[in-house]
């Protein structure tokens, strides 16, 4: 991965200290109760830089800016920076001069915030690095990335819920609709094809007219109707046989045998009686 040319800002802290930190006779890490932490060294600004994969951290002074120390950082965590192990405000951390020359400092921060800020810079500096040699790799060697397999094992089944499917389809289905009904009582349509039948009285009855046996009279038309007398008229026997000609008072109904014509005309149905 090539380095750029501009050097970015990370973290910056306006008060920081600086303390001279006794060598480390065994391996064991280093304790900020050992340092005199009331008498620091320096007393300054904090700023880290990255450049690349590299990271800085540089102190320098608050007013002129002009650096004090400057720690390059290659790998976090890592021997460039410590963290102590009584304190998680303190560090150690290593310093050079570009001549080749490396000492150990002790810096602590009075905020703790402000010494959670330093740690979280580092760990994203570098966590941004190692992303970046991953696509780096993966664009040089694109066949060698990982590859999604969406196959079956062998031995693997699934399985199938189908009771809850069939189910939840038939909770979604929507009912069959009736047809409205517009009055209180529906009638069924004639079957198709029929036709509409005729009152017919039984077999064997026949009509009885003034005392004779008639054949069953079918009803006229209204056209063919007469009209109805008034109340008046209906008891007098003239006006009687001015709707019937062929019958008249005191004299008998024509009996059976006579002409067809008598037989039609005593078929209909008096009016009045």
């Amino acid at each position: 991965m090539e380095e750029s040319g501009y050097e970015s800002v990370l973290c910056v802290k306006p008060d920081v200290h600086v303390y001279r930190i006794p060598p480390r006779a065994t391996n064991r890490g280093y304790r900020a109760a050992e340092w005199q932490l009331d008498q620091p060294s320096w007393s300054g600004r904090l700023r880290i830089t990255a450049k690349g994969q590299m990271a800085y951290i540089k102190l320098e002074d608050r007013t002129s800016g002009e650096l004090f120390a400057q720690a390059p950082v290659d790998q976090f965590p890592g021997t460039a920076v410590e963290s102590v192990t009584d304190s998680s405000r303190y560090f150690v951390i290593r310093i050079e001069d570009g001549n080749g020359r490396r000492a150990f400092i002790g810096i602590g921060f009075g905020d703790r915030g402000d010494a959670f800020d330093f740690n979280v810079a580092l760990q994203d500096h570098f966590k941004w690095v190692k992303q970046q040699c991953e696509f780096a790799k993966q664009a040089q060697n694109p066949d060698q990335g990982p590859k999604l397999d969406l196959g079956f094992k062998e031995g693997q089944t699934i399985k199938l819920n189908i009771a809850n499917m069939k189910k939840k389809e038939g909770a979604a289905g929507n009912p069959r609709a009736r047809p409205a009904s517009t009055g209180g009582l529906s009638l069924l349509p004639p079957p198709p094809g029929g036709k509409t039948s005729t009152l017919i009285p039984p077999p064997g009855e026949q009509l009885a007219v003034g005392g004779s046996l008639a054949q069953p009279a079918v009803a006229p038309s209204s056209d063919q109707l007469p009209a109805r007398p008034s109340p008046a008229q209906a008891g007098s026997s003239s006006d009687l046989s001015t709707i019937f000609p062929h019958v008249t008072s005191g004299k008998e109904l024509p009996r059976l045998g006579q002409r067809k014509e008598d037989e039609a005309l005593l078929s209909w149905p008096v009016f009045g009686a």
